[in-house]
Protein backbone atom coordinates (compact mmCIF):
# COMPACT_ATOMS: atom_id res chain seq x y z
CA UNK A 1 0.00 0.00 0.00
CA UNK A 2 1.27 3.46 -0.90
CA UNK A 3 2.29 5.91 1.84
CA UNK A 4 -0.57 8.41 2.31
CA UNK A 5 1.96 11.14 3.21
CA UNK A 6 3.60 10.92 -0.22
CA UNK A 7 2.49 11.29 -3.78
CA UNK A 8 4.04 9.76 -6.88
CA UNK A 9 5.26 12.06 -9.64
CA UNK A 10 5.65 10.52 -13.09
CA UNK A 11 6.87 12.60 -16.07
CA UNK A 12 6.48 10.97 -19.48
CA UNK A 13 7.32 12.04 -23.02
CA UNK A 14 6.85 10.29 -26.37
CA UNK A 15 10.30 8.75 -25.72
CA UNK A 16 9.24 7.21 -22.40
CA UNK A 17 9.40 7.93 -18.70
CA UNK A 18 11.79 10.75 -17.74
CA UNK A 19 11.18 10.89 -13.99
CA UNK A 20 9.32 8.84 -11.39
CA UNK A 21 9.66 9.33 -7.64
CA UNK A 22 7.61 9.62 -4.49
CA UNK A 23 7.50 13.03 -2.87
CA UNK A 24 5.77 14.96 -0.10
CA UNK A 25 5.08 17.89 -2.50
CA UNK A 26 5.33 18.95 -6.13
CA UNK A 27 5.04 22.42 -7.69
CA UNK A 28 3.84 22.98 -11.26
CA UNK A 29 3.61 26.15 -13.34
CA UNK A 30 0.28 25.91 -15.15
CA UNK A 31 -0.94 28.24 -17.87
CA UNK A 32 -2.99 30.08 -15.22
CA UNK A 33 -0.43 30.19 -12.41
CA UNK A 34 1.69 28.17 -10.02
CA UNK A 35 0.16 25.16 -8.29
CA UNK A 36 1.62 23.36 -5.28
CA UNK A 37 0.25 19.88 -4.66
CA UNK A 38 0.38 17.86 -1.45
CA UNK A 39 -0.76 14.26 -0.91
CA UNK A 40 -4.54 13.71 -0.95
CA UNK A 41 -5.17 16.82 -3.08
CA UNK A 42 -8.44 16.78 -5.01
CA UNK A 43 -8.17 15.37 -8.55
CA UNK A 44 -7.44 17.87 -11.33
CA UNK A 45 -6.25 18.20 -14.91
CA UNK A 46 -4.20 21.26 -15.90
CA UNK A 47 -2.28 22.60 -18.87
CA UNK A 48 1.40 23.24 -18.12
CA UNK A 49 3.44 26.26 -19.14
CA UNK A 50 6.99 26.03 -20.46
CA UNK A 51 8.71 26.04 -17.08
CA UNK A 52 10.17 23.80 -14.41
CA UNK A 53 8.51 21.23 -12.23
CA UNK A 54 9.88 21.16 -8.69
CA UNK A 55 9.56 17.87 -6.81
CA UNK A 56 10.42 18.06 -3.12
CA UNK A 57 12.94 15.41 -2.13
CA UNK A 58 11.56 12.96 0.41
CA UNK A 59 13.01 13.64 3.86
CA UNK A 60 14.29 17.11 2.94
CA UNK A 61 13.00 20.49 4.00
CA UNK A 62 14.38 22.58 1.14
CA UNK A 63 15.79 20.34 -1.60
CA UNK A 64 13.96 19.72 -4.86
CA UNK A 65 14.43 17.66 -8.01
CA UNK A 66 13.92 19.98 -10.98
CA UNK A 67 12.59 19.00 -14.39
CA UNK A 68 12.40 21.35 -17.39
CA UNK A 69 9.19 20.75 -19.36
CA UNK A 70 8.10 22.23 -22.65
CA UNK A 71 4.46 22.55 -21.71
CA UNK A 72 2.04 19.64 -21.69
CA UNK A 73 -0.54 18.47 -19.18
CA UNK A 74 -0.64 17.22 -15.61
CA UNK A 75 -3.30 14.94 -14.21
CA UNK A 76 -3.55 14.33 -10.48
CA UNK A 77 -5.68 11.59 -8.96
CA UNK A 78 -5.23 9.08 -6.12
CA UNK A 79 -1.86 10.59 -5.11
CA UNK A 80 -0.45 10.11 -8.62
CA UNK A 81 0.67 13.16 -10.60
CA UNK A 82 1.19 12.19 -14.23
CA UNK A 83 2.84 14.78 -16.47
CA UNK A 84 2.60 14.28 -20.23
CA UNK A 85 4.95 16.57 -22.17
CA UNK A 86 6.47 16.67 -25.65
CA UNK A 87 9.87 17.05 -24.03
CA UNK A 88 11.20 17.04 -20.48
CA UNK A 89 14.69 16.93 -19.00
CA UNK A 90 15.87 16.44 -15.46
CA UNK A 91 18.32 19.09 -14.27
CA UNK A 92 21.27 16.69 -14.26
CA UNK A 93 20.56 15.65 -17.88
CA UNK A 94 20.54 19.16 -19.37
CA UNK A 95 23.48 20.01 -21.62
CA UNK A 96 23.95 23.73 -20.86
CA UNK A 97 26.14 24.35 -23.91
CA UNK A 98 23.55 22.79 -26.21
CA UNK A 99 20.79 24.84 -24.54
CA UNK A 100 22.87 28.03 -24.97
CA UNK A 101 23.31 27.25 -28.68
CA UNK A 102 19.56 26.66 -28.99
CA UNK A 103 18.93 30.02 -27.32
CA UNK A 104 21.27 31.78 -29.77
CA UNK A 105 19.59 30.10 -32.77
CA UNK A 106 16.15 31.04 -31.46
CA UNK A 107 17.21 34.66 -30.92
CA UNK A 108 18.54 34.80 -34.49
CA UNK A 109 15.34 33.26 -35.87
CA UNK A 110 13.26 35.72 -33.86
CA UNK A 111 15.22 38.70 -35.18
CA UNK A 112 14.88 37.46 -38.76
CA UNK A 113 11.13 36.91 -38.32
CA UNK A 114 10.73 40.43 -36.93
CA UNK A 115 12.56 41.90 -39.91
CA UNK A 116 10.38 39.99 -42.39
CA UNK A 117 7.18 40.54 -40.35
CA UNK A 118 6.50 36.78 -40.40
CA UNK A 119 4.09 36.29 -37.49
CA UNK A 120 4.12 32.49 -37.70
CA UNK A 121 7.92 32.24 -37.63
CA UNK A 122 8.03 34.88 -34.89
CA UNK A 123 5.73 32.80 -32.67
CA UNK A 124 7.73 29.61 -33.33
CA UNK A 125 10.99 31.39 -32.52
CA UNK A 126 9.52 32.84 -29.31
CA UNK A 127 8.48 29.35 -28.17
CA UNK A 128 11.91 27.94 -29.02
CA UNK A 129 13.53 30.79 -27.09
CA UNK A 130 11.32 30.18 -24.02
CA UNK A 131 12.21 26.46 -24.10
CA UNK A 132 15.95 27.17 -24.33
CA UNK A 133 15.82 29.78 -21.54
CA UNK A 134 13.83 27.38 -19.35
CA UNK A 135 16.44 24.64 -19.83
CA UNK A 136 19.24 27.09 -19.01
CA UNK A 137 17.44 28.32 -15.89
CA UNK A 138 16.82 24.79 -14.60
CA UNK A 139 20.44 23.81 -15.30
CA UNK A 140 21.74 26.81 -13.28
CA UNK A 141 19.74 26.10 -10.08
Amino acid sequence: MADQNLLTVNVVTPDGSVFEKQSPMVVFKTTIGELGVLPNHIPFLASLAIDEIRVKKNGSEDQFDEIAVSGGFVEFSDNLATVVANSAECKEDIDSERAARARKRAEERLEKAKQTHDADQMKRAEISLRRAINRLNVAKH
